[in-house]
């Protein structure tokens, strides 16, 4: 279809391949590192289905906060498993760390997906005090950005946003209608606006900064200006990085992501 190629990123990218085998890798040794030290409770469910459970890493120490990170794949592939390492960042700052699973298109629609980021959310926060702080990549980046709005979240829980990052978000859902991958999404009109954050607005007060790798598809470029243009908010775009690398700065607690997710 008309967009399919504007919002394919494997294609474009150098080894693409490779890069779920090298997720899958550093994800196993971190949760591994994690196990040996006590500080992983893993599966832990937020709902009934077998796919909403996540996994909570726990620094050493007392956590200043909690860390969310929702990961990416068009809301049709990948889960938990993947992305254990990209709580390396924030841990070593004294985060506590959750990195759920959901459901997945097209078995529920991406409405459904917000809907359980944030039971999963009402379940983690509970359990450390403190700020919370998101971020999510690509679906994911969307996935927190919906959080950010009013009235997604409890009042109370959404008071103690602190931060909410999408990387390389998709921002607004509405081009989705002119792929191919819409015919697993399911969306119309009224259901792409009605979940396109670009569309909406975020908690006043609320800091919001909006990553994009420098070498992104054009595409995935245009929606982070989207998004960070109409929340008026942080908007950072990473030289030489594409859609697949530029999540690696949260496994660094040293990386310019890492310290802008720490700011005000």
């Amino acid at each position: 279809m008309e967009l399919d190629d504007a919002y394919a990123n494997a294609a474009h990218i150098p080894d693409a391949d490779s890069y779920p085998e090298d997720w899958t890798r550093r994800a196993a040794a971190f949760r591994e590192g994690m196990i040996e030290q006590g500080l992983a409770d893993l599966d832990v469910p937020y709902g009934d289905s077998a796919r909403q459970c996540f996994d909570l890493f726990l620094p050493r120490d007392t956590p200043k906060g909690l860390f969310c990170f929702v990961h990416g794949g068009y809301w049709l592939r990948f889960d938990k498993s993947y992305w254990s390492h990209l709580a390396g960042g924030m841990l070593r700052h004294g985060w506590a760390v959750a990195v759920p699973s959901y459901d997945l298109a097209p078995q529920v629609q991406i409405a459904r997906i917000t809907w359980q980021i944030a039971r999963f959310l009402e379940t983690v926060a509970p359990m450390v005090a403190g700020p919370v702080r998101l971020a999510g990549h690509s679906a994911g980046g969307h996935l927190v950005a919906r959080m950010a709005v009013p009235g997604v979240l409890p009042e109370k829980l959404a008071a103690r946003l602190a931060h909410v990052m999408p990387i390389s978000p998709v921002a607004d859902l509405r081009p989705l209608l002119k792929t191919s991958m819409n015919a697993q999404f399911g969306l119309d009109e009224a259901a792409a606006a009605a979940e396109s954050p670009v569309l909406q607005r975020p908690l006043a007060g609320l800091p919001v900064t909006v990553w994009a790798g420098g070498d992104e598809r054009p595409a995935f470029l245009d929606q982070a200006r989207w998004l960070a243009e109409a929340w008026e908010c942080g908007h950072v775009v990473d030289p030489g990085r594409h859609h697949f690398n530029v999540i690696d700065g949260l496994a660094d607690g040293d990386s310019a992501m890492v310290r802008a997710l720490l700011g005000p």
